[in-house]
């Protein structure tokens, strides 16, 4: 969708006869002014772009919650999406809560800023049920931290069995420790330049707006343990841009800039080598907030540490360390186990 306002003309109109297309527009600008991620934003755009061409142009003071709710409903009975590989199948009612949330979004900025009613307020939420956070056993990470170090093990003729070193060991170390020890997202470790790290006292800033990758542009200060700030230092020494305070923190080959598609795919193989299944960068996020609660931490530190903006996601992780706790003491229960 073309973010340039269009068919403006001399005179202006009434905000409730605005069409949907131009408030879109609006709307979308509005976020992007607000720091929101590419990511949110294209997210936005393709869910309210397919609303328009399957409901119509029509004035956005005209929308009703009845409009809202056919839609959806088409989306969860008659739509199917076309997939790469031929795999079609409906949408997941995952999908179909982030296609809610997006028109409540556009909604609730429209009765805002265009003075018109709030329809959604008529829909329900599409329910869906939340799938088990992934998380890391300390045993996966050992396999896969001795992974990053060491290629598979070389049979010749010639000689005895050998392995040899990674040429990326150091990167790979310092990678797996550092999302492990803040929780970062993908595209926030992808940002981080060389200065926004201080190896003494191990603060590490994220920036605001995009370009610190935060999810809703809300940057924070989060902090590395000894370890991890070791293992950086290891990698950045080795750099001749090391102490460059402008240069990209990961790079990969060639001294190009670490980006989130190729993050996935390092860890992706380190956990094929250390035969950890489904490895990939957000299972270190969700490792270092459940292991964060486990070892006393509160949710409140936690949420402003994982940059989150409401306490929902941090609530998930509160309770799987509170089942922790419950079945800790069923099994050691003393008056249980002294059978008093």
């Amino acid at each position: 969708m073309d973010l340039s306002p269009s068919g403006s003309s001399g005179h202006h109109s009434p905000s409730g006869s605005f069409s949907l297309s131009q408030a879109i527009v609006a709307f979308l600008n509005s976020k992007i002014a607000e720091g929101l991620s590419s990511r949110t934003i294209e997210s936005y755009t393709a869910d309210l772009t397919k609303w328009v061409e399957r409901t119509g142009d029509r004035e956005i003071g005209k929308v009703s919650g009845q409009d809202v709710s056919a839609y959806l409903a088409w989306l969860r009975t008659h739509y199917t999406p076309h997939r790469f590989g031929g795999k079609d199948h409906p949408l997941s009612p995952k999908t179909l809560h982030n296609v809610w949330m997006s028109l409540s979004s556009f909604f609730k900025w429209a009765e805002r800023d265009l003075d018109v009613p709030y329809p959604m307020r008529e829909v329900p939420i599409p329910r869906f049920q939340k799938s088990q956070v992934p998380e890391f056993t300390r045993e996966e990470v050992e396999r896969m931290l001795k992974a990053c170090l060491y290629k598979r093990e070389a049979n010749t003729i010639m000689r005895r069995a050998f392995v040899m070193r990674r040429s990326t060991a150091a990167r790979d170390t310092a990678l797996l420790l550092l999302l492990l020890d803040t929780g970062l997202r993908a595209s926030e470790l992808c940002s981080l330049k060389v200065g926004d790290l201080d190896l003494k006292t191990g603060k590490v800033e994220i920036k605001n707006g995009v370009q610190g990758g935060a999810k809703g542009g809300k940057g924070r200060t989060v902090y590395l343990g000894k370890s991890a700030r070791r293992a950086i230092w290891h990698y950045l020494s080795r750099r001749e841009d090391g102490r460059d305070e402008d240069a990209p923190l990961f790079l990969v080959s060639g001294n190009r800039l670490l980006r989130p598609n190729a993050l996935l795919h390092v860890i992706e193989g380190i956990g094929k080598r250390a035969g950890v299944p489904n490895a990939f960068p957000h299972k270190f996020r969700h490792t270092f907030a459940i292991t964060y609660l486990r070892s006393g931490g509160d949710v409140f530190t936690l949420q402003q540490i994982l940059g989150h903006g409401s306490l929902d996601m941090v609530r998930n992780y509160a309770r799987i360390a509170q089942s922790d706790v419950a079945q800790a003491h069923r099994k050691a229960s003393p008056v249980d186990n002294w059978r008093l």
